[in-house]
């Protein structure tokens, strides 16, 4: 049932070659043969560059912040008072 027979590409052909006419087939075959093979090389350049940010990702993964170096402070913030939304009003 869901066989292509030869009288079906038969009939398709002549269906394209009517729709189309025999002067801009080649043409359309040679844009969708492009189209193919620009969709293929994405697609190829999408899968490594996946497999580079897991690379990358796998490289990042044992960095260590760097020490503090003499003469500088580090910054440690202070922690606040938890504020009262009501205190807060009237101040305002």
């Amino acid at each position: 049932m869901g066989a292509l027979r030869p009288w079906h590409i038969a009939i398709l052909v002549a269906v394209l070659i009517l729709l189309f006419g025999a002067k801009r087939l080649p043409d359309t075959a040679r844009s969708l043969g492009r189209s193919l093979r620009i969709i293929k090389a994405e697609t190829k350049s999408l899968r490594d560059d996946d497999g580079d940010l897991a690379e990358k990702a796998d490289a990042q993964a044992g960095y260590q912040p760097l020490p503090p170096q003499a003469g500088q402070q580090q910054y440690a913030p202070q922690p606040q008072q938890p504020v009262d939304p009501v205190q807060r009003v009237r101040d305002n």
